[in-house]
């Protein structure tokens, strides 16, 4: 075909499909609990604050090879840990809306932040290697 330029130089990869949602649910829940424990066990119970944030930055991390529709649970199951195992009362999940809310949020908003980035970025990467 005369007017047709082959692109394809090898070294051409599809964007990376993104984890199985189970998957990234899993690795949230072990990773969730297994910070909030050292973190219990290192300054005790006292404020949560540290422990949201690191959980946060956890959340996005992890995130980052997951599906987009993926982030609200992800955010919910950082949050039922946070909840259930760094704030008083231990072992229950309460409710006080304007702290869960903040907190439900920022873990939203970090695993939503991650998952775009990674997205955005695996997209760049693509556009690069096709680009001559």
């Amino acid at each position: 075909m005369p007017g047709w330029k082959r692109i394809s130089t090898g070294r051409l990869g599809p964007v990376p499909t993104p984890a199985a949602t189970s998957l990234v649910w899993s690795a949230t829940a072990v990773t969730a609990l297994a910070l909030v424990t050292a973190f219990n066990f290192l300054d005790g119970h006292g404020d949560p604050t540290l422990d949201l944030v690191v959980l946060s930055l956890t959340v996005a991390l992890v995130s980052a090879g997951a599906r987009f529709t993926a982030a609200p649970g992800t955010a919910l199951l950082g949050w039922c840990i946070l909840n259930g195992f760094a704030t008083a009362p231990f072992g229950e999940l309460t409710w006080q809306a304007s702290y869960d809310l903040a907190r439900i949020t920022c873990l939203l908003v970090a695993a939503s932040t991650g998952t775009i980035v990674a997205r955005l970025a695996h997209a760049r990467a693509a556009y690069h290697r096709l680009t001559p």
